[in-house]
C-alpha cells in the first residue's frame, strides 16, 4: 500500500535481502501472483535531518542515493534524476543494484530528487553539487514553473560537459536541455520535424500529445534504424529511451542504463554492452493483479473473472455490486502499485466485482469507452468508477481536456469519484499538517479534475474509499421505492423564525417542489402535505405540545448510550462541550434530533455551530469542534434512518465548515467523521461556486446548482420617483423663466431624500447661474438612474420554477451591457454610443461628473437597450410565455433585415442607424443565453445524482459576466488556480486601483495613502477571474508572469517610472474561503510583497520598504518577516466571527468585535515557509494595520451587496484601524463596484445609502420579498441585521437609514400585522434589532418610536408562547 497507505516514501527495512522483492527474481509483467508487495515487513520510516526547512516535504535525496563499493576499480558511471513522484524509485534502484552486483563493466553510482525538494535550499544546493560530476541527467514530468526554472538553471551550466541529458515530457523549458550525442532539443518549438511538431503551442491537450508521441514512440524506431546518418541514430536512441523508461520496469531500465552507458560514456567507449530491446506493454487494457496476463478485451476479462478461484460465489453472482477502477500505467509497470492492489482487495472483500482499467498516456477517456461500456447496448458495465491516477480524466498535470472528458463520463454515466495518492507528502507529514494536501498537489490534482466533476475521496483510508464507491453505485442499483433520502435544511443564527436559511432560495416551496417530483417519480413519500404552508407547519411545530411551542418537531430521541454507540468520536466533543448530551439539541437526558418524516424521506433541520451565543467562544482563534447534538444529527441520519442520500438544502449549512484540514481530510477532521460514507448531494447558489468547492472538498458532495431569483431593475418610488418627474419637467422648460422655480423643488426634493450626503447641494433660496442649474441636476439625475438602474434579485427562487422569458429581461439587458472581445461580440450601449458618434466610456465618465447632456444620453442609451431586448424577447416567446426553440425563431427573424424586432424597435429612435452586423452578433448570443436562462434542470439533475448517474460538471459565478454558468443544475466547480488572474483582470484591475488612489488623494489632501487595508474573497476573485488579486499586485507595483503553459506562478517588479506613484503598502485579509481555494495565489502575493519591500529604492517611493523598515526594527525581526502583509484564518477556521456575534447579538462593545477580528485574523501565510500553513503573527499584524488610511473591499456581483450577506462586514476593519492608529484617525473607507460595464468607487457610506434605497426601503424588494411569505419575513430582517453589522464595525450607516425603515415596517400598521402573522420569530428579532441599534447608540430617534418598540415585543413574545391576554 505504498502510496494510499504510508505513502511512497516509506522504506523496507534496509538488510539487502528485503531491498526490493522485485530484484530478487527476474521479473516481468505477467507474474502477478501476489508477491511480497513492499511492505511485507514492518516499513521503517525514514526520519530526515531537515524537519525544520518549513518546507512541505521533508524527505531528501539521499532515500535515493546508492553509492557502490567498486572493488574492481571499473570505470564509474554517475546518474542523476528529477521525478514528479517516486513510483520509480524503486524499480531504478532495483536496476543499478543489479548492474552493480554483476560488475561487469562499469560502476554504478545514482542519486534522485523529487522536484517538491528541490524547493529546499540545502537540497537545491547538493542536486548542484551532485550535478558536477555527474555523467547522465535524467528530468521527467517537471511541470511547475518556479522549480522547472530551478532545474533548467542547474542543468544548463553542466550541459555540455555531461554525456547525456535525457529529459522525457515536461515544460517546453526543461525539454530543450535534451542532449544525446547530436541529437538536441534546443531549436524546440521552431524546427520543422515531425517530431518537433509535437511541442508546437497549438497542441490542444497534453493528452492528445502524449498519445501522439506514443503513437509515434512505437514506429520511429523502426524507420530510423535504417537511415544511415548519426543523427538519426541518436534521435532514435533518444526515443527507445522514452521506450524504456515507459516500461518502467526494473529489466527496461537495466537495457536503458546499458544501452546510454555503452553508446554515449567516453570511458566505456570501445566497450560492447549488449542490451535488449524494450519490453513493451499494452497501452491501454485491464490489469488485475491474480490475472495471468493483461487484457485488451473486457470479454475475455469477466470469463477469466467467472473462473477465478480464490473468489466465493458471491462474487460471481451477476446481483455483485460492480465498481471500477482507473490507473495510471506507469505505476503497473514500474512495480509501485501496492495503493492499486490494496483497493482492489478491499473491494473484493466487500463484495464488489472490480474492472481495473488503465492507459499510458494521459487520456484515459478512451479506455473508459472502450472497456467500461457494453458496445451493443451501450450500457455501463459498472456502478461506479473511482480513479486512482490522481489526475483530470484527460490531460495530466499540464493541460486539460475538460469537454473531452465530460463527454466520455456522460456517456458512461455512472457517478465519478477520484481518489489521491500522497504525491508530495509522506502520511506523517499529511497527518500532522493542518493545511492537509501540498498547495500544488491541490492545484494540479484537486482543482483541476474537479472540472470533469469529481467529488473527492480519501488518500489513507482504503476501506472508506471502497464503501463510498460501492454506497454510490448502489443508488443505481437500489429501486425508487426502497431508496431513503434525508433532507436537510439549516438554521442561522438560531431561531425559530430561520428554520430552512439558503441564499435566494424560498426552502420549503422548493422541497415541496421536490418532493411532488419524486412523489410522480414513484419514491415512498407518505403523508406529504397538501400545501408547503402545511409543510413548514409539520417540521415547525411540536405535535404533541398543548400550545405553540418554541420547540420544533421532534423526530427521534437519542440516548446518551445510544449516542456513544454509534458515534465513535464522540469522546474527542468533550473537551469543547463537556460530556453527552450537553445543553444544545437535548432535553438533559436525551439528545434531540428535529425533523419529520414522510414515507422514505426524512426531512431534518442541521443544528448550528452551538457557540453563536457565546462572546467568549467567538473570540478563540481557532473555531471549536461540532457539538453533542450535531454529532447526533448525522449519526441519525446514516445509522438510525439509514440514509441511502443526504440532499443537503441550499446555500449552506456548517457541515463543510467544521474545524479540520483545509483540503484531503484524515479521519480526524469534523466534516469527514460528520458525513460519514453517505452519499451528499448538496443543492448550491450557481453564483456561488467558492464555497461550493468547499463543500465539495471537505464534505465529499456533489453540488448541484440552482438559479439565483430573476433581477429586475430597482426603480423608483416615493420621492424619488417625484425628482425624476421634476427632472423631466426641467429638461423641456430649463430656457422659460421657471428654470430657477423647478430647481429649487428639486433641491428641496433631494434633500428630504437625503440625497444631500451624495450630492453637493446648493443653499436652498440662492439664486444660481444657468449653467450651474445644469450641473446641480445633472448630478441628482445621474444619482437616481444609477439607483433605479441598480439590479436586484426579487423574491427568492423556487426550485423547478425557472423565470419566464420576460422576468429574463433585465438579466439580458445587462449581459448585453459587456464587451466580449474574446468572442467578437460588442457591447449593445457601445454600438448605441457609436451610432450617435461617441465612445460609451466617455459616456460613463461625462455622466458620473453630473454633466446634464451625458446623463440624458446615457439614459436613452439605456432605454433604448431594454426597448430593444423586449422587443426581441416578446418576438421568441409563445402566448404563455414560454420561449419557443430560439433557433428557428431567430433564422426566420435574421434573414428579414428590417423585420429584426431590434432594428424595428430602434427605428424609432435617434439610434436607428446603428450598425446591423454588430447587432447581429449581439442578438444571436442574447438569444443563446435566452435559451440558458430559461432551462430548468434542477429538479432532473438532482433525480440523476438519486440514480446513480453523472450530474454534468459546469463552472460557477456570476451569469451576467459569464452565461456559461447556465443553465443551473450543474455539477458546480471553480477553475483552475493557477489560471488568474487573467490579462483582462489586470487591465480591470488597474483601472479601479487608479480611481481609488485619485479617490483617496483628493479626500487627503493631494497625498497618497500609504497603505490600503484591503479584503480578498474566494468567489469574486472565481467570477472576475483574479481582479482583486490583481489589485493588490498593482498597488504595491508588480504584473503576474505566465509560464509557456498559461499558468501564473511568478511576478516582476514594474519600474517606479512606469508606475507613476509611490508604491502603497497593503495589509490583505483573505477569506477562509479564499485561503482553502487560492493558497498558491496568497503564496504569490506573499513573494511580491517581500521583494518590494527588498528593493533598493527611496522611502518615499515604496512605502512597503518605509514600513517594514521601522517594523523590522521595532519587532526585532528581519525586512522579509516584518513585510508579512497576507492574513486568514487558522486552517480549517472560517470568517471572524463578528457575523455570528452581530446576528446573535452575542457582544458587549466594540472593542470586543476588534479582538475577535485580531484574534481570528492575525494568521499569516510565509512564502519562505510554505508547509508550515498559517501561523500566528498578531504583532506584525497589527503593526501593519495601523498604517492604513484606506480600507477597501470590491462588490463584483448585483445579486450579493454589502446589507445582503454578513460576510462583508465580517472582514471590515474600519474602526479596528482607527483604534490602533497612534493618532486615533478613522481611515477613510471605500467600495468598488464592478457590478456594471461603469466600474464605481464610492465611499462606504454612499454604498450603505445606495445599498438601503434599492433594497430595504424599497417597495419593489420588499414586496417581492413578502410574496414568499414566511421566508421573506426572515430576509427582510437580515438586511436590517447586517446594517447594524456596518454601524458596528464601521460607524458610517447615516440615522435616516434606520428611521426610514421603522417608517416603512413599523410605522405602518398594515405592514406589521402582514409580518407578524407571516414569521412572528423573525418579526420578533426585527423589533429587538430596532432597540439594539437605538441601544447602542447608532440610532437616535423619539422616545414614542421607542416606547411602541417595546409594547410590540412584548405582544410577540406572548404570540409566540401561546399566551392569550
Amino acid at each position: 500500500m505504498a502510496s494510499l497507505v504510508s505513502s511512497s516514501f516509506t522504506l523496507p527495512s534496509t538488510k539487502v535481502e528485503n531491498l526490493s522483492s522485485i530484484s530478487q527474481k527476474h521479473y516481468f509483467l505477467h507474474s502477478f501472483l501476489p508477491k511480497k508487495t513492499q511492505n511485507a515487513k514492518s516499513p521503517m520510516k525514514v526520519k530526515c535531518a531537515a524537519v525544520g526547512n518549513g518546507l512541505f516535504t521533508q524527505t531528501t535525496q539521499e532515500v535515493r542515493r546508492i553509492v557502490p563499493e567498486n572493488p574492481q576499480n571499473l570505470p564509474t558511471v554517475k546518474i542523476v534524476y528529477v521525478v514528479l513522484e517516486a513510483q520509480y524509485q524503486s524499480s531504478l534502484s532495483a536496476a543499478v543494484r543489479t548492474l552493480n552486483s554483476n560488475g561487469r563493466y562499469a560502476s554504478y553510482e545514482v542519486v534522485g530528487y523529487l522536484v517538491e525538494e528541490l524547493r529546499d535550499n540545502n537540497a537545491y544546493k547538493t542536486f548542484c553539487e551532485d550535478l558536477k560530476d555527474a555523467n547522465v541527467f535524467i528530468g521527467s514530468l517537471i511541470f511547475v514553473e518556479e522549480l522547472a526554472l530551478k532545474v533548467k538553471a542547474a542543468v544548463e551550466k553542466e550541459r555540455d560537459r555531461m554525456d547525456a541529458v535525457l529529459v522525457f515530457p515536461s515544460m517546453p523549458e526543461v525539454m530543450r536541455l535534451n542532449k544525446l550525442g547530436t541529437f538536441s532539443m534546443a531549436q524546440l518549438g521552431q524546427s520543422q520535424s515531425p517530431f518537433f511538431q509535437l511541442f508546437k503551442k497549438k497542441k490542444s491537450s497534453s493528452a492528445g500529445f502524449a498519445d501522439q508521441m506514443l503513437k509515434l514512440v512505437r514506429t520511429l524506431p523502426k524507420v530510423l534504424k535504417y537511415l544511415p546518418s548519426d543523427k538519426a541514430q541518436d534521435a532514435r536512441l533518444y526515443i527507445l529511451s522514452l521506450q524504456f523508461w515507459l516500461g518502467g520496469s526494473p529489466d527496461n531500465l537495466v537495457n536503458f542504463v546499458k544501452m546510454i552507458s555503452g553508446s554515449y560514456i567516453p570511458a566505456l567507449k570501445g566497450t560492447k554492452i549488449e542490451y535488449s530491446d524494450p519490453v513493451l506493454f499494452l497501452d491501454n487494457g485491464i490489469w488485475h493483479p491474480l490475472a495471468p496476463r493483461m487484457y485488451d478485451d473486457v470479454k475475455e476479462y469477466l470469463n477469466w473473472y467467472g473462473t477465478r478461484r480464490d473468489a466465493n460465489e458471491k462474487l460471481k453472482s451477476p446481483n455483485a455490486p460492480v465498481v471500477g477502477l482507473i490507473l495510471q500505467r506507469s505505476h503497473i509497470v514500474t512495480g509501485d502499485e501496492s495503493h492499486y492492489v490494496a483497493v482492489i482487495m478491499e473491494l473484493e472483500a466487500k463484495g464488489a466485482k472490480v474492472i481495473p482499467i488503465f492507459a499510458g498516456g494521459l487520456d484515459f477517456s478512451g479506455p473508459v469507452e472502450k472497456y467500461l461500456i457494453n458496445p451493443i447496448t451501450k450500457k455501463p458495465f459498472v456502478h461506479s468508477v473511482v480513479s486512482l491516477t490522481g489526475f483530470a480524466l484527460v490531460g495530466g498535470p499540464a493541460r486539460q481536456d475538460h469537454p473531452r472528458a465530460i463527454e466520455a463520463l456522460m456517456k458512461l454515466d455512472v457517478p465519478y469519484i477520484v481518489a489521491l495518492p500522497l504525491v508530495f507528502q509522506t502520511t506523517e507529514e499529511w497527518l500532522n499538517s493542518t493545511l492537509g494536501l501540498h498547495p500544488i498537489q491541490v492545484a494540479l490534482q484537486v482543482a483541476l479534475p474537479e472540472l470533469d466533476g469529481k467529488s473527492h475521496a480519501l488518500h489513507k483510508r482504503v476501506e472508506q474509499l471502497c464503501t463510498r464507491a460501492i454506497r454510490w453505485g448502489e443508488l443505481k442499483r437500489k429501486s425508487k421505492v426502497e431508496k431513503r433520502v434525508a433532507i436537510t435544511v439549516f438554521s442561522f443564527p438560531p431561531d425559530k423564525g430561520n428554520v430552512g436559511t439558503a441564499a435566494y432560495l424560498n426552502v420549503f416551496s422548493s422541497i415541496f417542489s421536490v418532493l411532488k417530483g419524486l412523489q410522480s417519480d414513484g419514491y415512498n413519500v407518505e403523508g406529504l402535505p397538501e400545501t408547503s404552508e402545511a409543510l413548514i407547519e409539520d417540521i415547525l411545530h411540536d405535535k404533541e405540545a398543548q400550545f405553540s411551542s418554541p420547540n420544533l418537531n421532534i423526530a427521534y430521541k437519542m440516548g446518551v448510550r445510544e449516542y456513544q454507540k454509534l458515534t465513535p468520536y464522540a469522546t474527542a466533543l468533550e473537551e469543547n462541550w463537556g460530556k453527552a448530551p450537553g445543553n444544545l439539541n437535548s432535553d438533559g437526558e436525551n439528545l434531540l434530533v428535529y425533523g419529520k418524516q414522510y414515507g422514505n424521506i426524512f426531512i431534518g433541520v442541521q443544528p448550528t455551530f452551538g457557540y453563536e451565543g457565546d462572546p467568549m467562544r467567538l473570540l478563540f482563534s481557532k473555531s471549536a469542534s461540532p457539538h453533542h447534538g450535531f454529532a447526533a444529527y448525522y449519526s441519525f441520519v446514516e445509522k438510525i434512518f439509514k440514509a441511502d442520500a443526504v440532499l443537503h438544502f441550499g446555500t449552506h449549512g456548517s457541515l463543510e465548515f467544521m474545524p479540520g484540514k483545509q483540503v484531503g481530510m484524515s479521519d480526524a477532521c469534523y466534516p469527514d467523521s460528520l458525513i460519514g460514507n453517505i452519499p451528499n448531494v448538496y443543492y448550491y447558489a450557481a453564483n456561488n461556486p467558492s464555497e461550493a468547492t468547499i463543500a465539495k472538498r471537505r464534505s465529499y458532495a456533489n453540488t448541484i446548482s440552482y438559479l439565483t431569483p430573476p433581477a429586475e431593475n430597482a426603480g423608483l418610488y416615493k420621492g424619488l420617483k417625484q425628482l425624476s418627474e421634476l427632472i423631466s419637467s426641467y429638461q423641456s422648460l430649463k430656457d422659460t423663466g421657471r428654470g430657477q422655480q423647478i430647481v429649487s423643488s428639486i433641491v428641496s426634493t433631494a434633500r428630504q431624500c437625503n440625497l444631500d450626503k451624495d450630492v453637493d447641494l446648493p443653499e436652498e433660496g440662492v439664486e444660481i447661474s444657468a449653467k450651474e442649474r445644469d450641473l446641480v441636476v445633472g448630478k441628482v439625475y445621474s444619482k437616481i438612474m444609477e439607483i433605479e438602474s441598480r439590479l436586484l434579485p426579487c423574491g427568492l427562487h423556487v426550485i423547478g420554477e425557472p423565470p419566464s422569458a420576460m422576468e429574463a429581461v433585465a438579466t439580458l439587458v445587462n449581459i448585453a451591457a459587456l464587451d466580449r472581445p474574446e468572442e467578437g461580440i460588442t457591447s449593445l450601449p457601445s454600438i448605441l454610443a457609436e451610432t450617435v458618434g461617441r465612445q460609451i466610456e466617455d459616456v460613463y465618465r461625462g455622466s458620473d461628473k453630473g454633466i446634464l447632456k451625458d446623463v440624458e444620453l446615457l439614459q436613452n442609451i439605456t432605454e433604448a437597450s431594454r426597448g430593444a431586448v423586449t422587443a426581441f424577447v416578446q418576438r421568441s416567446t409563445n402566448s404563455k410565455g414560454q420561449v419557443v426553440e430560439v433557433a428557428d425563431k431567430l433564422s426566420s427573424i435574421l434573414g428579414f433585415g428590417l423585420n429584426e424586432p431590434w432594428i424595428q424597435y430602434l427605428s424609432n429612435t435617434k439610434f436607428y442607424r446603428a450598425d446591423r452586423e454588430k447587432l447581429r452578433v449581439c442578438f444571436e448570443f442574447l438569444g443563446n443565453c435566452l435559451k440558458l436562462v430559461v432551462a430548468d434542470n434542477e429538479l432532473g439533475s438532482l433525480k440523476q445524482a438519486l440514480e446513480g448517474k453523472y450530474v454534468e460538471p459546469g463552472p460557477g459565478g456570476d451569469p451576467i459576466r459569464n452565461p456559461k454558468v447556465l443553465p443551473t443544475g450543474k455539477n458546480i466547480h471553480a477553475l483552475d488556480p493557477q489560471a488568474i488572474p487573467t490579462t483582462a483582470a489586470l487591465q480591470s484591475a488597474k483601472i479601479v486601483v487608479d480611481r481609488l488612489l485619485e479617490r483617496q488623494k483628493a479626500d487627503n489632501g493631494g497625498n497618497y495613502p500609504e497603505t490600503v487595508a484591503l479584503v480578498l474573497w474566494g468567489t469574486d476573485n472565481i467570477k472576475t477571474y483574479g481582479e482583486s488579486l490583481a489589485q493588490v499586485m498593482w498597488m504595491v507595483g508588480v504584473r503576474p508572469v505566465s509560464d509557456s503553459l498559461g499558468r501564473v506562478n511568478r511576478v516582476e517588479v514594474v519600474s517606479l517610472e512606469e508606475l507613476g506613484r509611490p508604491r502603497v503598502d497593503v495589509v490583505v485579509n483573505c477569506s477562509g474561503v479564499f485561503r482553502d481555494l487560492f493558497i498558491n495565489q496568497m503564496n504569490l502575493l506573499d513573494r511580491a510583497v517581500k521583494m518590494v519591500a527588498e528593493l533598493d529604492e527611496p522611502e518615499e517611493q515604496n512605502f512597503v520598504r518605509k514600513h517594514a523598515l521601522e517594523q523590522a526594527q521595532a519587532l526585532g525581526v528581519d525586512v522579509r518577516e516584518a513585510a508579512t502583509r497576507i492574513f486568514s484564518n487558522a486552517s480549517g477556521s472560517y470568517s471572524s466571527n463578528v457575523n455570528l456575534a452581530v446576528e446573535n447579538s452575542s457582544w458587549n462593545d466594540e472593542k470586543q468585535l476588534q479582538d475577535m477580528y485580531l484574534s481570528r485574523k492575525s494568521f499569516a501565510f510565509d512564502s519562505d515557509a510554505p508547509g508550515v500553513g498559517m501561523t500566528e503573527k498578531r504583532k506584525v499584524f497589527e503593526m501593519a494595520l495601523s498604517t492604513a488610511e484606506a480600507t477597501f473591499q470590491n462588490l463584483d456581483s448585483s445579486e450579493i451587496s454589502l446589507t445582503d450577506v454578513s460576510h462583508y462586514f465580517d472582514s471590515d476593519p474600519t474602526n479596528l484601524v482607527q483604534n490602533l492608529r497612534k493618532d486615533g484617525k478613522k481611515p477613510n473607507a471605500y467600495i468598488a463596484d464592478t457590478t456594471t460595464a461603469n466600474a464605481q468607487v464610492r465611499t462606504l457610506s454612499e454604498t450603505v445609502r445606495l445599498d438601503a434605497r434599492t433594497k430595504l426601503l424599497n417597495p419593489k424588494w420588499y414586496e417581492g420579498m413578502l410574496s414568499s411569505g414566511y421566508e421573506g419575513v426572515r430576509e427582510i430582517e437580515k438586511r436590517l441585521t447586517n446594517t447594524v453589522g456596518w454601524s458596528a464595525t464601521s460607524g458610517q450607516v447615516d440615522n435616516w437609514v434606520y428611521e426610514e425603515a421603522n417608517t416603512t415596517f413599523i410605522q405602518d400598521e398594515e405592514m406589521l400585522n402582514k409580518l407578524m402573522s407571516t414569521n412572528p420569530n423573525s418579526f420578533r428579532k426585527l423589533i429587538q434589532t430596532f432597540l439594539e441599534a437605538n441601544g447602542r447608540g447608532y440610532w437616535d430617534t423619539s422616545i414614542d418610536n421607542i416606547e411602541k418598540l417595546k409594547q410590540l415585543y412584548s405582544e410577540v413574545e406572548d404570540k409566540i408562547e401561546g399566551v392569550d391576554r
